[in-house]
Formats: structure tokens, sequence, C-alpha cells
């Protein structure tokens, strides 16, 4: 494809969706309020970045075409979706609520309340009456002023989405779920909403899947946690999309003075995913930490873009991003931690370690460090390598084949990352799929 072929085709995308725009405008019912203006904002600023490009520092390690080159049209109405079709997406004896949402449209009848403490919400954002939208400053608040144009898009053109509000020093014992489901075609905008308020405690697992194959299917989620002065989150991001299935997801979190955050990333299927995320220590004595694990086969894209701004002093982040890959599959972790020159005393650790399952797969590993205070102990590294042979043979002179070794090692590999979902019905789900998942890696072969 030729420069002038590949400058134009984003553009002529972005135009259509500047058009698909107008016409979601009159599907909806009233056009005032804080939101809608939110949404023009959203829409005026993909008319202004555009969609990237190549030619994009943040995606110079990779080739946007999937996600721009081609058309999604807004869906416009939720596909059907059965219990059973949801059974398997969530965690067996986890009790706590669930918000179902199919095609970024929430479905009530496959959702439960689950009992919650006084004071604590969990809706959706589509049942919050006007004065109550009215107060929710942060949905794209910060995201809008980042160069992420699918960010904007999503919130260009979302409908509904999962609201969760914990008011100071309340706690929620059980997690909360959020599933996503995609049931056709075209560009979906699921949407999420968490406010910590202080001293409170909350569990989320948000799990984005998707019916069939999800040729033709463009999944842009925003998710925007607010952690509020001494509150505890844990967050999990879970992306089970059909094989052929394009995603464009942004997470954004803010947190306040002696928050305590962790999120877990699980990239397990997808034809292309990028997943951009940056966290805010906005706060003295906070301490943040951002898990991944991602892992493509065939001829699957993964990439990973992080930013951990660290704007205060006396804080600690750590990362570890891990990446499992075979057949032609492709990785990318490109991970930022920008010190500012008020952060004092700071202490962040970022590690991203990557295994290769075949010699086609291809993985590229940029960690940085952008430091601008003088009193910080900071340290990054990068290791990407195959299984070890050693390990190999204590095994099969064990009497262990060649398949179950290779199974095992490469499950103790992931399963670092597994053991540290803290909550246990939630870490044997994740390790049920992580299983699965590896397997499938290790089998090699095209995706189905």
């Amino acid at each position: 494809m030729s420069a002038e072929e590949n400058r134009r085709g984003p553009e002529a995308v972005r135009d259509r969706y500047l058009a698909a725009f107008e016409g979601f405008e009159r599907s909806l019912n009233g056009g005032a309020g804080r939101l809608h203006a939110r949404r023009r904002e959203a829409i005026a600023r993909v008319a202004d970045i555009g969609l990237p490009t190549s030619r994009y520092e943040a995606w110079s390690h990779t080739n946007p075409a999937p996600l721009t080159h081609t058309f999604f049209a807004p869906v416009a109405e939720p596909g059907p979706l059965t219990a059973a079709e949801v059974r398997p997406l969530l965690a067996d004896g986890v009790d706590g609520a669930v918000l179902v949402f199919v095609d970024g449209c929430y479905v009530p009848d496959l959702s439960r309340a689950g009992a919650l403490p006084a004071g604590v919400q969990v809706r959706s954002l589509g049942d919050l009456g006007p004065e109550e939208w009215e107060g929710l400053d942060d949905l794209g608040a910060h995201t809008l002023d980042l160069d992420e144009s699918f960010a904007a898009l999503s919130t260009a053109f979302v409908r509904d989405g999962a609201f969760i509000s914990v008011p100071g020093g309340a706690a929620l014992d059980t997690p909360v779920q959020v599933l996503h489901v995609a049931s056709g075609q075209g560009l979906t905008t699921p949407r999420t909403l968490v406010a910590a308020g202080a001293g409170s405690q909350v569990t989320v697992i948000e799990t984005f899947a998707g019916t069939g194959a999800g040729a033709g299917r463009l999944v842009a989620p925003v998710t925007e946690i607010s952690v509020g002065p001494g509150a505890g989150v844990e967050y999990g991001r879970v992306h089970l999309h059909g094989e052929a299935a394009c995603h464009a997801g942004t997470l954004h979190v803010k947190e306040a003075g002696e928050a305590r955050f962790t999120a877990h990333t699980l990239c397990l299927t997808g034809r292309a995913v990028r997943e951009d995320v940056t966290t805010v220590l906005d706060g003295e004595g906070i301490d943040s930490t951002l898990n991944g694990l991602f892992l493509p086969r065939a001829r699957e894209l993964v990439d990973n873009y992080t930013t951990i701004e660290h704007a205060a002093p006396n804080c600690s982040s750590h990362e570890l991003y891990k990446g499992i890959l075979g057949g032609r599959a492709q990785g990318v972790f490109r991970g930022k931690i920008h010190v500012h020159r008020v952060a004092q005393k700071t202490d962040a650790f970022q590690s991203n370690q990557n295994l290769l399952l075949s010699d086609d797969a291809q993985v590229t590993s940029k960690p940085q460090l952008e430091i601008y205070a003088d009193d910080v102990r900071c340290s990054h590294g990068s290791t990407t390598g195959q299984l070890d042979a050693a390990a190999l043979f204590y095994l099969r002179s064990r009497g262990v084949g060649l398949a179950e070794a290779r199974r095992v090692l490469t499950r103790a590999f992931a399963g670092e990352l597994v053991e540290r979902v803290t909550h246990d019905g939630l870490r044997a789900h994740v390790e049920g799929l992580v299983s699965r998942r590896v397997d499938a890696v290790l089998a090699g072969g095209e995706a189905a």
C-alpha cells in the first residue's frame, strides 16, 4: 500500500464516522444535557486528531490498518443473548452484582443486583435520571485530553454503560462482574465508570466477549476509574473476543492520596487488540500495580500501551506484563513511567517478560522511564526467550512427555500473574480461562 493510500484510508474512514454521528444524533431521544455535550466534544476530537497511522509515535510498533482502514458501522440495535451463553463467561460461585450489556445496551433480565451495602450503586448509566447524569463529570473528562482516537470515538457513540459508585467508608466483600457481549458486526462502545470514595473497598471484573468469530467487529470500550483517598480498588479486564474481532480499549485511572489500586489485564483472544492504559498517581502515599498477560496465536496481534504518571511524591508503582506467543502472532509492550519533577521519593518498578513458542512469533518490547525528579528509585527491564531447555529435559527425564512438559512450563510462566488475583472465586475463573488459552496457543495452527 502506498503512503498516499495509507494517508487517505484513515481519513476517509474518519469522515464516515463523522457522517454516522449525524444519524446517531437524530436517533437520540433528545440531545440536550451534559452527556450529549460531551458526545459532541468527543466527535469534534475525532475530527481534529483523526484515526492513527503508523506514523504516530504511539503506534510506531503496530500497523493500525485493521482498525482504521475499515468503517465499522455503529450498532443500532442489540442482538439476542441467552442465559446459557452468559453463564460460562461469569465466575462460578461469585454471588455479587452482575451487569450484562449486549452491543453496548443494558440487559436487565440477565443481570442481578446482589446484596449491596447502603449507598452503593451498581447500575446502568441508562437508568440514571437527568439530574444524576449531570453529576457524572468523570465521563470522558480525562480521556478526551489524551490523543486517543478510539477513546474519543467511543465517547461520541456511547449510549449506555455500567456505573459503580461506592461511597466513602463502604466495602463490597463480593466482586462486581460486568459483562459486555458483542453479538454481530459493527462498532460497539462499552462504557464503565467506577467511583470509589474515600476509604472504600471494591473489586470489579470486566469481561469483553463476542458471539461467533467476530469478523467485521470493532469493540472500543472505555473504562474510567476514580480511586478516592485511602480507597482500595482491584480491577480485572478480560478479553474473550472472537478470533477475528478487533478491539481498541482505553482504561484511565486517577488515584488520590494513600490509595491502593491493582489492575489485571488479560488479553486472551482477538485478531487485533490494542489496550491503552493510563494511571495517574495524584496524591502522596499511593501504591499502584499494573499486571498484564497476553496470549496471541496464529496471526493475531496484541499491543499494550501503558503510561504511569507519578504526579505526587512518596508513591510506589509496580508493573509486570507477560506475553506468551505462538504461531505467527505479534505482541507489543510499550510501557512508560513518567516521574514528574514534584514526585520525589518515587519507587517504581517495571518489567516485561515474553515467551515465544514458535520461530515465527514476534514481540516488540519498549519499557521506558522518563524521570524529572532527582530523589527516586526506578528500574525497568525486558526479557524475551523460549522455554528453558534444561527445565524441559528435567521433566522429560522423569517420564513427562514433551507436550505435557511444554504445557507445565508455559502454565507456570502465566501462573505468576494468575496468582495475583486476590479473590478465590475470580482467581479460579481466570485460571480456567488462561489454562484453556495456553493449550490453544501451544496447539499452534491457524485460529479457528
